[in-house]
């Protein structure tokens, strides 16, 4: 039996394939645990982590609550989006991570959008 983790694993590496990260056009990638949620933004071609958020952050760990939830989601894509504009960055690629398009990754995607990064 395949655990639910191998088999993300596998199908981040099946859309790792096709998913490539440039300097005009880095990739947003999305990790996510119970508890927390987890974005950067990577350059593939020379393995750099050019910004990242979540909610493990300064600006989002003061907040009390639950950080696991979709609404935290949004508030990181926000975050992040506001990183990535005062850096240059308005174009991006979106890695979900092997992970479905739903819930807390949409959240962080529509609050990445909201906040200007176009993908």
């Amino acid at each position: 039996m395949i655990a639910k983790e191998d088999a993300r694993q596998r199908r981040h590496k099946r859309l790792r394939k096709k998913v490539l990260g440039s300097v005009k056009r880095p990739r947003l990638c999305v990790y996510k645990s119970l508890n927390h949620i987890y974005a950067q933004i990577i350059d593939d071609t020379k393995g750099h982590t050019l910004i990242a958020a979540s909610t493990l952050d300064k600006d989002l760990a003061a907040e009390s609550g639950h950080k696991g939830n979709a609404a935290m989601a949004k508030r990181v894509g926000l975050l992040l989006a506001s990183r990535a504009t005062t850096s240059g960055v308005k174009q991006i690629v979106f890695d979900r991570g092997g992970y479905k398009y739903h819930g807390r990754v949409k959240a962080l995607a529509e609050g990445a959008r909201e906040g200007g990064l176009e993908f």
